[in-house]
């Protein structure tokens, strides 16, 4: 495992009172994970958090802004807004923002795990 920034080490310790937390590295950022489900990222050292149509409008309320990629030659919005600036002034605060992305990642319905092709994939072109 990689070793975390020190970013990335400081939003672990805010989290300490949600219960354990990871952080994986993908992409160009960080997920942030509770419970195998991922409810925040990190890009550029801002934190993202996952909205959903019942806690989108609170992030809005805030003036927050959702994360945006380029994909395609324009804009794509994703459900992560960033996590208001002044949450990161008081503990107790910063963890009621990210427990609005877990409730909303624990929404999501979890989706069947794919099963793998065979090994060599032999059995259909050999007639097996």
């Amino acid at each position: 495992m990689s070793k975390l920034s020190d970013f990335e080490s400081h939003i672990c310790d805010l989290l300490s009172p949600i219960g354990p937390v990871r952080i994986r590295r993908m992409f160009g950022g960080s997920g942030i994970y509770a419970d195998d489900r991922m409810f925040g990222l990190i890009a550029n050292d801002v934190v993202y958090i996952k909205t959903d149509a019942r806690s989108v409008t609170e992030f809005q309320a805030a003036n927050s802004e959702p994360f945006t990629y380029e994909g395609k030659g324009k804009p794509v919005k994703m459900s992560y807004w960033r996590m208001p600036d002044d949450a990161f002034d008081d503990q107790d605060t910063f963890c009621n923002w990210a427990r609005l992305g877990i409730e909303a990642a624990q929404r999501v319905p979890v989706k069947p795990k794919k099963l793998g092709r065979r090994a060599s994939g032999a059995s259909k072109r050999d007639g097996r």
